[in-house]
């Protein structure tokens, strides 16, 4: 975009929405969209503007059976809107554009951009083209144009962020379309991700989630097999960096010398999710996960022995082409070995284009849901009852944005552990940010969350804090009170979390 059109584009200011679906990656791409358009002039348009933008973008994701349903009928929705307002422009990218390319302006004539994964730089471009020549603009990159983390980014939380590690993934697990839509892995330089880690850190962010469509995998397109957890001990070396996380691995590369750096790492936070998908070597091979088992129990022995307090997490699938009864009692039985602290469960269902889709044994729905319903009902079992393991520990507590919905009635806060745990707490007499740290000791264990029902023993003021004041005081034009039940934006969502993350992350 020349700088003219630039120029009118912050006159007129045009408003724009964008819709995420999918896995962390989306909405991590959805952060870099929206600093996109706001350097290109755009204004973000109210919350719950539910299409009533100038531009509206979706970033799709294309893992579940129903994708393309659920993007044609919001679509649908949106073109009544589109024809009683003039300029109003239409935008489809993420994996289910990568995916389909023409077939979306044939099905919906009225979307005016259709792009992909590899080339999210050059929506404000298309934007334009497309309201200058007066037609719908579609144009997919076969391959990276350009790393994300070289794009502006417009970051939800000021506390907290995501800084991808790498793109695209080597693996080819069947019942997963994301590397045919992502491509292939390709690392960033270490010193490019700490470089912007610590400019991160400067700003005053203080919690950082790594993201790699395989995390651990990191050092393959670089040739080295250790870059992973060098990487996560360089990030123990930046001051004012208080937690890292990282997701989602696969149990493939998780080797010793990165549960060496997670252990021995102060700042790397004693969490994992780690997914199993199943506990049947038969299913694990016909899903070509590289693994079994016997070694997937072997990791999670030697994290616990090496962190004795990480809560585990994972992703499970049920009712996977060809699963007999014995191969899900044998999911059951590792999930009764794990001790997970949460799992993502899904059904089983078809994602088009990938080999499970075809493949003979498809299990019946019934069936299904019956597995299912066996899973989650032993999963938030073994969640209580490592929950009521916290009772009585005193724990420091990052405040959050957002992740108590009751607080308003309840007169709480709420924050998570650093093992991730999500953490209710009673509302202090004095002044509590989002960023700051509470320390409080645990009272009371439900399934998914923990209570400190007793007073606040600290509240420790931080940069995190500062910077989120900071940021509500620019949005708002006064000084910021009290944080009390605010509603959540885009902060890295926290594993495990209520909702399963819908890409085949890991």
């Amino acid at each position: 975009m020349t700088s003219s059109d630039r120029s009118q584009a912050v006159d007129v200011q045009r408003s724009y929405e964008i819709r995420t679906y999918g896995c962390q990656m989306n909405v991590h791409d959805s952060e870099r969209l929206s600093g996109l358009l706001e350097d290109a002039g755009y204004v973000r348009a109210p919350e719950g503007a539910d299409g009533d933008a100038d531009v509206v973008v979706f970033n799709t994701c294309a893992v579940r059976e129903n994708a393309d349903n659920k993007l044609y009928g919001n679509l649908g929705r949106l073109a009544p809107m589109k024809t009683r307002r003039p300029g109003m422009q239409i935008a489809v990218g993420g994996c289910l554009a990568q995916k389909d390319r023409d077939t979306i302006v044939t099905r919906a004539p009225w979307v005016d951009v259709v792009f992909g994964t590899h080339n999210i730089g050059k929506l404000p471009v298309l934007l334009e083209r497309a309201r200058v020549q007066e037609e719908a603009q579609v144009e997919i990159a076969e391959s990276l144009e350009a790393f994300p983390s070289t794009l502006p980014t417009r970051r939800e939380s000021a506390y907290a962020a995501w800084v991808s590690i790498s793109v695209g993934c080597n693996n080819t697990c069947t019942f997963c379309i994301v590397p045919a839509l992502r491509g292939k892995e390709k690392d960033r330089r270490p010193g490019d991700i700490l470089a912007e880690i610590e400019t991160l850190v400067a700003e005053g962010v203080s919690e950082i989630t790594l993201l790699g469509q395989n995390v651990n995998a990191y050092g393959s397109d670089i040739g080295d097999r250790e870059a992973f957890s060098k990487l996560l001990r360089a990030c123990g070396k930046i001051e004012g960096l208080e937690r890292v996380r990282f997701t989602s691995p696969h149990p493939r590369d998780f080797t010793d010398d990165v549960i060496a750096a997670m252990a021995e790492t102060p700042n790397v936070m004693p969490q994992l999710h780690m997914p199993l998908q199943s506990g049947s070597d038969t299913v694990l091979k016909a899903m070509r996960r590289s693994y079994r088992q016997e070694r997937f129990l072997g990791i999670i022995d030697k994290v616990r022995a090496a962190i004795p307090h990480a809560a585990i997490s994972t992703d499970i699938i049920v009712g996977f082409p060809g699963e007999t009864e014995e191969d899900f009692e044998q999911t059951m039985h590792t999930v009764r070995e794990a001790r997970f602290a949460n799992a993502f469960t899904f059904q089983y269902s078809k994602r088009p284009g990938t080999p499970a889709a075809t493949m003979d044994g498809q299990i019946p729905k019934q069936v299904v849901q019956a597995r299912y319903e066996r899973l989650v009902a032993l999963q938030e079992e073994i969640s209580w009852d490592e929950n009521k393991k916290q009772v009585g520990r005193t724990l420091e507590v990052m405040v959050a944005e957002g992740e108590g919905r009751k607080d308003g009635a309840t007169h709480r806060l709420s924050g998570r552990a650093s093992d991730n745990r999500l953490v209710h707490f009673s509302k202090p007499d004095e002044e509590v940010r989002p960023g700051d740290v509470v320390t409080v000791e645990i009272t009371y264990a439900a399934p998914h969350h923990l209570l400190a029902e007793g007073p606040v023993a600290s509240v420790r003021r931080t940069r995190a804090g500062d910077a989120w004041q900071k940021r509500q005081e620019a949005r708002t034009g006064r000084p910021a009170g009290v944080m009390l039940g605010l509603p959540k934006i885009g902060v890295p969502e926290p594993l495990p979390a209520a909702a399963a993350p819908a890409c085949g992350l890991g």
